[in-house]
């Protein structure tokens, strides 16, 4: 027993039963669980079997409910066209109907239409035979007849409208010159002034003749030495005793009339001593020209402008139009719009503004291209004068329309300053020409027999050929004469038009 090696095959030996009774207990424990798996899995199949046989039985029952409605649908969808088709086939049978009626009906019309064209043909021809039966008896035809009488109709038309426009007329006039008459008498007799007449040129006094050699100088230096400065020709002609200033701008020619009689005076001329007092005189007129455009402002009772508006409002003091001074001129149409627009119960500041700047344009339009009335607009809208007054200025020649009822009131006042008796002047040229061409516009307008200017060349009046121009064509004339009139002449005031016309049967017994 103590032998190594016996004891060696006893321990393996007793490894190997081991082993083996655990490999026949291990194989035992796999069989008995293979057992159990294979019962479960025939339960399990035995259980999807009865619940598949559960599902197909379910699907089996929804199939024939499904198959059972849509049959019952289709069969009720079939009743609902076979009742469709029933009414369209009635409906059918009701426009076939329809149909057969109109037909019919057709027929009957096509009878009536050809029974009332035969009736018309008849008709016709009857018409026909009383026409040419009429035509025989009047001895004319109806396209002449017809002539004759609308020429007939025309002109009892054309005499009626021409009555009922001169009695319109009449009865605004009637209404509106009573009431106008008042208001023009009362601003002018409350706001007439006298003005002094200028002329455009500037006539110098000399004490001799022998200041003309001094005032020309040595080889002409003095005068074009005074012209360079002053800006304005000094004309020196055969005129004893005197010299004239001659320029388009008023302001240059006050300032070089000034240095000229302040130079005539001393007695000392040449370029240096004529370039000192023509400074010397510019200053004075520029100071002479704030005076003159803050004592307008006062007279007229105008208030709060710009330094610059009234400067350029005083260069109007040496500014005329027609020999009327426009500053005074500006003065008073300050006054007359004040005067009216208390009387209409219009903004007086606003016409008063308007009346007083309504001409500023004419102190500058001799330097810059454009109308007074744009030029002065533009001029005041720069300085910040009310929109309501610059429209004043704008419209008062109607270059833009007018915005507010104080402009009219600025252009009538501006009218009555300018055209009552006495407020311009102009010269015997001027009116000659004026006068003459008053005549020619109105000989220019066809059916005119005759035309004489009257009154200063204030009314013209037309006499035309009567078989020639009617009542109507009359009024027409005179509208259109005195469009004319306004279009192509420049005149102060307004200018009436009187057309005549009149019918003279002589006969004389024997």
């Amino acid at each position: 027993m103590d032998n190594p090696f016996v004891i060696l095959i006893i321990f393996v030996l007793g490894i190997g039963i081991g082993v083996f009774l655990a490999y026949l207990w291990l194989v035992r424990r796999i069989n008995s669980q293979r057992g159990r798996a294979e019962q479960e899995v025939q339960r399990m199949l035995a259980d999807a079997g009865v619940e598949a046989q559960d599902i197909i039985r379910q699907a089996r029952d929804e199939v024939l409910g499904i198959r059972s409605e849509m049959e019952e649908g289709i069969k009720r969808r079939r009743q609902d066209l076979s009742r469709e088709d029933e009414r369209l086939q009635k409906r059918r049978e009701q426009i076939d109907e329809r149909l057969e009626r109109i037909e019919e009906r057709e027929q009957k019309l096509n009878k009536r239409q050809s029974v009332i064209d035969r009736q018309r043909n008849d008709l016709e021809k009857l018409q026909a035979q009383r026409m040419a039966a009429l035509e025989s008896v009047a001895e004319m035809t109806r396209d002449e007849a017809r002539v004759q009488l609308l020429d007939m109709v025309e002109e009892e038309t054309r005499n009626d409208m021409a009555r009922r426009i001169r009695e319109v007329e009449d009865e605004l006039a009637a209404e509106a010159d009573t009431r106008a008459r008042e208001l023009i008498a009362m601003a002018i007799q409350r706001v007439a002034s006298d003005y002094v007449s200028e002329v455009t040129i500037s006539v110098v006094p000399l004490p001799s003749d022998e200041m003309k050699g001094r005032i020309i100088g040595r080889s002409g230096r003095n005068i074009r030495a005074f012209e360079l400065a002053s800006g304005v020709d000094v004309v020196v002609d055969d005129t004893p005793e005197a010299v004239t200033i001659s320029s388009f701008d008023p302001v240059r020619r006050e300032i070089a009339r000034r240095a000229l009689e302040k130079l005539v005076v001393d007695g000392r001329i040449h370029p240096a001593r004529i370039e000192g007092l023509i400074q010397d005189a510019r200053k004075e007129v520029e100071a002479i020209i704030r005076e003159e455009g803050e004592r307008a402002c006062y007279d007229a009772g105008v208030a709060g402008l710009h330094p610059e508006v009234m400067k350029m409002l005083g260069r109007l003091r040496f500014r005329t139009s027609y020999g009327q001074q426009q500053l005074a001129h500006a003065v008073e149409t300050a006054r007359l719009s004040s005067v009216l627009a208390a009387e209409l119960g219009a903004n007086i500041e606003v016409a008063k503004a308007g009346g007083l700047l309504h001409d500023i344009g004419k102190a500058m339009d001799h330097e810059m291209e454009g109308t007074h009335s744009t030029l002065g607009a533009e001029f005041c809208r720069r300085y910040g004068v009310p929109p309501m007054v610059v429209n004043c200025i704008e419209s008062h020649h109607h270059e833009i329309p007018q915005e507010c009822v104080e402009a009219i009131i600025v252009e009538a006042a501006d009218a009555i300053s300018g055209a009552r008796p006495g407020a311009r002047r102009e010269s015997l040229e001027n009116y000659l020409k004026r006068v003459r061409t008053l005549e020619e516009i109105a000989n220019s307008f066809e059916g005119v027999s005759q035309s004489y200017a009257l009154q200063a060349g204030r009314e013209v009046r037309i006499i035309v050929k009567p078989e020639d121009i009617d009542d109507l064509s009359s009024i027409r004339l005179s509208k259109d004469i005195a469009k004319k009139i306004e279009e192509s002449m420049q005149y102060p005031g307004q200018i009436k038009v009187t057309v005549i016309r009149e019918t003279r049967s002589v006969d004389y017994a024997k």
